[in-house]
């Protein structure tokens, strides 16, 4: 099945070839890396002499989950090396400012010819793995040279645990390899054992992303909260995570509505993928509405506009200037996007309904009323509520930013799992023997 697979996977990247030269040429997506996906380990990688704890983390999403475990994994392993890869572009930036450029690097794809050279370079003793990558060919590789593997804040989304159904059969093979499930919730915990985990191997410790501490805000953040207070703008709504046209579309036109009772009234509207940016901007342009971008902004009044956040890694901190928070991707049937970061902020929050990558979170922040789910047809009603009931708005705020508070831990109890996975590092022993 890994020859068949192996073959499968050769022949799809070959006939898709076309495809991606398209992205790389009208979007720049997918150079960047390209030799490092291919299997040439960068030079910053080089063969060192403490034993490497290799974190996987796919994009943003998944970078930010970690970024508290690698912190703490620093800490209480002080003789093991930490490199950590990611997959798509805007992970690996924010890696790099995490983490540091020489520890981060670009996941290979999952063919033999590229794995085997960073497993080579990096012996790692330990592989950690963020929320749920199976990749037949780098768990069968990895697990052979003895390496220890982890998959950490593990979920199984309904999409995902379809296809995995599917492919039970084959499944339970592939993730014989992981030694440790770190699951977010029961009920992740009971789909892993339904497509063939051992039971035994799994454990419930909850989500990391309950467990981030804000970062220091970006300088923009002070600049646009004094471009506020100067012009009057208010209320502030931001709209994060938006997902396609037909979404953004019906934000701008419920924006346009509470323009008609609030002039000064203000959006702050971020694409989920950054390849959208110059699409909504016509979007933006073509319903008449005045914006401007966020990277040429230079503190032009926004009071009355449309801020287009066409930048990376300053929405989780400019979520804290709204007044109401739209977590995108929800209006529309694209599963939803992650709350956390505006409730770590204390913001009202506001989703449509389709979230069912993240129903576990919803349910739970519904559950205290610490949001609120709406229709299309309910989303201008419901903003317009909460703009002019202060107190109500205020409240959900609160409400959610103490149902976040109430489900810290989960980094605490991944690394001391982690940490039973691993012997104390050369280093490490030599220390407590001079001491």
């Amino acid at each position: 099945m890994y020859v068949l697979y192996s073959t499968l996977l050769g022949a799809a990247l070959f006939l898709s070839l076309p495809y991606w030269i398209y992205q790389m040429l009208r979007h720049g997506k997918y150079h960047t890396g390209l030799f490092q996906r291919l299997g040439r380990v960068p030079p910053h990688l080089s063969r060192s002499s403490q034993p490497t704890v290799w974190m996987h983390a796919v994009s943003v999403g998944e970078v930010l989950a970690v970024s508290g475990l690698v912190d703490q994994l620093r800490v209480r392993l002080p003789g093991y090396r930490m490199v950590i890869s990611t997959t798509t572009d805007t992970g690996q930036q924010l890696a790099r400012d995490r983490f540091g450029a020489d520890n981060v690097f670009y996941f290979p794809i999952d063919l033999g010819f590229a794995i085997r050279p960073y497993l080579d370079t990096l012996r790692p003793q330990l592989i950690v793995i963020a929320e749920t990558e199976f990749w037949p060919n780098f768990l069968r590789l990895a697990s052979r040279t003895g390496a220890h593997i982890a998959v950490v804040n593990a979920r199984i989304s309904d999409r995902s645990w379809r296809g995995y159904q599917r492919l039970r059969w084959w499944l339970r093979t592939v993730i014989a390899n992981v030694d440790l499930f770190l699951a977010q919730t029961q009920e992740d915990s009971n789909r892993l054992v339904d497509i063939g985990a051992p039971k035994s191997r799994i454990e419930v410790t909850g989500n990391l992303k309950f467990d981030l501490k804000p970062t220091q805000p970006p300088t923009v953040i002070a600049n646009l909260r004094d471009s506020f207070r100067a012009t009057g703008a208010a209320p502030i709504l931001v709209c994060g995570s938006t997902a396609d046209d037909e979404e953004e579309r019906m934000l701008l036109q419920a924006f346009q509505n509470i323009l008609a009772s609030y002039p000064h009234a203000t959006m702050i509207l971020a694409p989920r993928h950054p390849e959208r940016f110059a699409a909504v901007a016509t979007l933006l342009e073509s319903l008449g509405i005045h914006f401007l971008r966020r990277s040429l902004w230079s503190g032009e009044p926004l009071s009355g506009g449309v801020l287009l956040l066409d930048t990376i890694g300053e929405l989780s901190a400019i979520y804290g200037l709204a007044d109401i928070a739209f977590v995108g991707g929800s209006l529309v049937p694209k599963g939803g996007h992650n709350i956390i970061e505006p409730a770590r902020h204390g913001v009202a929050i506001v989703v449509g309904n389709h979230t069912e990558n993240f129903r576990d979170i919803i349910g739970l922040f519904q559950s205290h009323d610490a949001v609120r789910v709406v229709g299309p047809a309910e989303l201008p009603l419901v903003l317009m509520e909460l703009i002019s009931n202060e107190a109500e708005r205020t409240a959900l705020g609160q409400r959610a930013a103490e149902t976040l508070r109430s489900q810290s831990g989960a980094s605490e109890k991944t690394v001391a799992a982690l940490q039973k996975l691993l012997a104390p590092a050369p280093a490490a022993i030599a220390a407590g023997q001079k001491g």
